[in-house]
Order: structure tokens, then C-alpha cells, then sequence
């Protein structure tokens, strides 16, 4: 029987990238992620006068290096690729430097086969393009992503710019939350599809 497959986001999803902290050492600051409800933190922290200062000061540094785990991750990511085809889709490409953006794709390479070595490199899928794909299950934090994508289950995971968004709303775009608090993002994933899976095989025994 074919296993259905999940398209899985990588940036505050399984982590966050040491953005914030490069923000913070930039500032001098003391921000904490739940700080902002903005999805582009520098276009809540960063004065517009030092913008381009920012923009040399991080473009050359490895996101990932420190990058911080989303408390489960791994370990829900590790059961759910036992019943699923796990695939990662992620963008890999720098704003604040385009051209030397292969790097990025190199330390996000390098982060996964380091934290999730029980996923296949060959489902890396690096693009920003998720509108293009497909699969039984998608889960990422940003809504456009989700609302571009025709994935049968989409799972919006909880972040600190997306929960403002409404139930109505997500309702009215066939979209399930899982849940308002990033740290219990992933065992609420855990819930909604492990469970799910359960509630298939039994309607399939039934029949």
C-alpha cells in the first residue's frame, strides 16, 4: 500500500534560525520571538535608517549554526516517518543576498541531515515555489503558503505571526490549527494526524 506523503516546512516549523539573535546582537536588544506578530522581524526591529548596516552585517552568517529546535520536533518528525513519506519543502533563498544565497542552501542542508538523520536528503525539496506542489498532508506556519497549495490536509503550525489569524478564517480555507502555542506545536501535530491514522484503519476494518 502506498504510504501518503507530507510536505514539511523547515524555518519556525522545526526551528527557528538564529535571525532574532543576530537581531539582538545587532541592536544590543533583548527581544524574545513572541515579541513580534510581524513574519518579517526585521520589519518590526530594525530602524529603517540601519537597514542596509543590517543587511551587510548579516548576510554572510549561518542561520542554522544555532539555530533553536522546536521543543519535539525531531521526535514527532521520527514516529510520523514511520507511517508517512516525509518530504521537506523550504525556501532557500537570502533576502538580504541573492546572490550568495548557495550557502544558505548549504547550512540548511547541513542543520537537517544533522537533526533529522532519519529523513532522506532526496525529499530535500529547497523552493519558494510551494504553490507547484502537492501531498496528502501540509504543514507550515505561514497561511499564504498553505492557501497557494492543494495538499488534501493543510496544518497551519502555531507561531508568534499567526495567531491573530481567526478560526473563520481558517474554517473558510479548509486549514486546521494545531493549537495557538508553538512550544505544544508538534504534539499537537502528533494528535491531529497520528490520530487521524488511527481513525482510518479503524473505519477500513469496519468495512
Amino acid at each position: 500500500m502506498e504510504r501518503k506523503k507530507i510536505l514539511l516546512d523547515v524555518d519556525e516549523v522545526i526551528c527557528f534560525p538564529a535571525f532574532l539573535p543576530l537581531i539582538n546582537e545587532f541592536l544590543h536588544t533583548d527581544y524574545k520571538i513572541d515579541d513580534f506578530k510581524c513574519y518579517y522581524l526585521e520589519e518590526e526591529a530594525i530602524p529603517k535608517e540601519r537597514f542596509m548596516e543590517f543587511t551587510e552585517f548579516i548576510k554572510n552568517r549561518n542561520l542554522y549554526e544555532n539555530a533553536t529546535i522546536i521543543p519535539n520536533a525531531p521526535e514527532v518528525i521520527e514516529k510520523l516517518s514511520k507511517i508517512y513519506d516525509i518530504f521537506i519543502c523550504s525556501s532557500c533563498i537570502n533576502p538580504f543576498a541573492k546572490e550568495a544565497s548557495g550557502k544558505l542552501f548549504s547550512y540548511k542542508y547541513d542543520f537537517l541531515l544533522a537533526n533529522l538523520p532519519f529523513l532522506k536528503p532526496e525529499n530535500y525539496v529547497f523552493t519558494n515555489a510551494k504553490f507547484l506542489l502537492q501531498a496528502d498532508v501540509q504543514i507550515d506556519d505561514y497561511l499564504p503558503n498553505l492557501e497557494q497549495n492543494k495538499s488534501t490536509v493543510k496544518i497551519l503550525f502555531p507561531s508568534y505571526h499567526n495567531k491573530d489569524i481567526s478560526e473563520e478564517i481558517l474554517k473558510e480555507k479548509h486549514i486546521l490549527r494545531a493549537g495557538y502555542d508553538w512550544q505544544d506545536g508538534w504534539v499537537n501535530v502528533e494528535k491531529i494526524l497520528i490520530e487521524q491514522e488511527k481513525e482510518l484503519t479503524l473505519t477500513k476494518k469496519k468495512k
